[in-house]
Order: structure tokens, then C-alpha cells, then sequence
């Protein structure tokens, strides 16, 4: 927990199933690459099986990681179906930074290590050709690409746990691994880099080409359905913006509006009245307006982490906290005050009028 107590992986049976069928498809792409390649590259074309597994391990990271940085803008159109992987996306990440430091220590072992020069230093040396970008088979040298990349990304591993998220702050921890974006682009120059230096590079300039278009296009898809929600801003000069109609919020559910600017609240409603927080989960800034309501409390899609939509605060014995808003409701259209409240404030939800649902303190809690 980010707010409770700190303790290893709580291994239950879904997360066992999880690993299980994560740890079975690397060992099946690392068996059918290898066996693939060895029927391709055969004959005067044969690779040494070292290089085989390098290049099976090499590219089974960067599958994973195409995979990983998919999952997000997925998620944003059909949630109920990305959400376990979602919910497990730090093993699918650990998972891909092995795969991506044992290609890293097999290929600097199998081409630096005989030398007279430190492995280390020959990567960045043995190749000078940093003016050349193209070319065969001089190009610039593709291996320190990889090797930044991969020190990024053993940043983000080392910092995958809930430890660190508390200790360098949400804000510090997202800036770092917002930095995924930057390991993916040296990688994508690592591997084309790579390519050109090898005889019959077509089908993977192909793949690699492809892969940046899905993860490109699916990226710029989420985004420009998020612009469009945008657009939609609360209408209202005064102190209290109308967002919506109160028939739009399913009970137990919660709704997404944008207030002036580019604040986005999430209207919850439960019980028969209206509460208003924000959109933002204090744990990784999942958007709690496309969670529900389980409990009493609404809950964030992407880690389960729960808020009591009075008051914005995590139930005991957490502690985390949201802004709150003042809502009310005239008519059938809600009304949102646009000055947060500080986190974890209570303020008195809306009634919704002629809704018979009983209040959340009596009403009756799932098994």
C-alpha cells in the first residue's frame, strides 16, 4: 500500500494465473524465434546460436515494451477489458527490462569481451562513425543507444514498487517514468541503426515500422477522443458551472466533466446523491471518473485504489486524499462550484430529486 505499510507481492491466485501465462508466452517466443530463425538463416547465412538468442531476447523486450506502451491508450476505449493488463503493467515492465538486460550482458559479453578494452568502454568506442547515419557497414553505432535505453529502464524497475512512488513523490515518479518515451525512441534507433548494418534487414524495418505506427496511431487516437471531451467544457461565468444532466450518471457510477480550463472532476454518484472530486487518483494519476462506485467508495480503474466520494479520503487505515468540489443540483442539471477544496475536505453531496435510492450508510453492501 502507498499510504499503510510496505510489504512484498501479496501472490494470490490471479496474480499467479497472471505470471504464469506471462512467464509461458517469453518462453514461447524465445523458442519459436529461435527455431524460426534457425530455418531462415541457414546455410551460408547461418548465425551462431549465441547470436540467436540475442537477437530473440533483443526483440522479445521490445515486443514486450510495444505491448506495455499500448496498454495506456487501449485502456481509454475499452477499460473493461484492458484492465488486467493494466492493473498488472509493472510485471509486464520488470518482465521486459530482463529480457532487455540479458541481451544487453550476453551481447556485450559476446562482442566486447575478448578484447583488450573494457566491455563497457567498447561499446561506445569501438565504433567511431557518430557523424554517419546511414550506410553499410559503417553506420553510427547503434549499441550506445541501447545501452542509455537501458539504463533508463532499469531506473524504472528499480523504482517499480509503491516504496519509491511515496518516498520521490507522485509528480517525481511519473516524470521518471514518463521517460519509457524516450527509452522506446532510442530503442527504435537502436534496432533500425542495428539493421542497416545487416544483409537482409526488409522484414525487420517492416515490423519495426509497423510497430510505431500502432503504437503512434493508438496514442493519437486516445488523445484526440480526449481533445474532443475537452471541447466540452461547463458552461457558467459565476461561481457555479453546469456540467451536465444528472440522468447522465449511472448509480454507483461516476462521470468525467472538464470545468473552466482544463480541470477535469469526477461527478459520482451513489445512493441517490451527487458528490464531486477529482478526477485525479492520488496514487498514479489514474482517472477516477471511469471507475465505480464499490463499497461506498469510488474506485480507481487502474490500481483499485478507493476514495469516499464525501470527502475525497481513502478508507482507514490509508491514508491518501483528493480535492472535493461543492455540487448541487437544480432541476435535473448538476452544478459544480470550480474551486477545489482542499484534499480531503467533506462537503455534503446533492440530492438527486426523486431518486428512492437509500443514502450510502444504510444502504445494503455487496457480499
Amino acid at each position: 500500500a502507498l499510504s499503510h505499510a510496505y510489504r512484498a507481492v501479496n501472490w494470490n491466485r490471479h496474480k499467479k494465473v497472471y505470471d504464469l501465462v506471462l512467464v509461458g508466452a517469453v518462453a514461447l517466443y524465445l523458442v519459436g524465434f529461435v527455431g524460426v530463425s534457425s530455418a531462415v538463416w541457414s546455410g551460408e547465412r547461418a548465425v551462431s546460436p549465441m547470436t540467436m538468442l540475442i537477437r530473440a531476447l533483443g526483440s522479445g523486450g521490445l515486443v514486450l515494451l510495444h505491448v506495455i506502451l499500448c496498454i495506456g491508450p487501449l485502456s481509454r476505449f475499452f477499460p473493461s477489458a484492458a484492465a488486467p493488463l493494466l492493473y498488472n503493467r509493472r510485471h509486464l515492465g520488470v518482465t521486459m527490462f530482463v529480457l532487455g538486460f540479458l541481451h544487453a550482458a550476453l551481447a556485450t559479453l559476446w562482442y566486447h569481451g575478448f578484447g583488450a578494452t573494457n566491455p563497457l568502454v567498447s561499446i561506445f568506442t569501438s565504433n567511431g562513425n557518430y557523424g554517419d547515419w546511414v550506410g553499410y557497414p559503417g553506420a553510427f553505432p547503434f549499441e550506445p543507444l541501447g545501452f542509455v535505453a537501458l539504463v533508463i529502464l532499469f531506473l524504472m524497475a528499480a523504482t517499480s514498487h509503491d516504496f519509491w512512488l511515496k518516498n520521490l513523490s507522485p509528480r517525481v515518479w511519473k516524470a521518471l517514468h514518463m521517460l519509457v518515451y524516450v527509452a522506446y525512441g532510442l530503442l527504435i534507433l537502436h534496432v533500425a541503426l542495428g539493421a542497416m548494418q545487416t544483409r537482409g534487414s526488409g522484414a525487420t524495418a517492416v515490423l519495426l515500422g509497423a510497430g510505431v505506427l500502432v503504437v503512434g496511431g493508438l496514442h493519437a487516437a486516445a488523445g484526440w477522443r480526449e481533445w474532443r471531451r475537452d471541447r466540452r467544457a461547463a458552461a457558467g461565468d459565476g461561481p457555479w458551472v453546469e456540467v451536465g444532466g444528472v440522468d447522465a450518471i449511472g448509480e454507483g457510477c461516476a462521470s468525467v466533466v472538464r470545468l473552466r480550463g482544463r480541470e477535469r472532476v469526477a461527478l459520482v454518484r451513489h445512493g441517490g446523491r451527487v458528490s464531486a472530486v477529482s478526477n485525479v487518483c492520488a496514487h498514479q494519476g489514474g482517472p477516477l471518473g471511469e471507475g465505480a462506485v464499490v463499497d461506498g467508495c469510488l474506485t480507481c480503474p487502474w490500481h483499485g485504489y478507493q476514495y469516499t466520494p464525501e470527502n475525497g479520503q481513502s478508507p482507514p487505515p490509508f491514508t491518501e486524499k483528493i480535492p472535493t468540489y461543492r455540487v448541487k443540483i437544480e432541476g435535473s442539471r448538476v452544478y459544480v462550484n470550480p474551486e477545489a477544496l482542499p484534499a480531503g475536505t467533506s462537503v455534503e453531496p446533492a440530492v438527486v430529486p426523486g431518486d428512492d435510492a437509500p443514502p450510502p450508510d444504510v444502504q445494503e453492501q455487496p457480499v
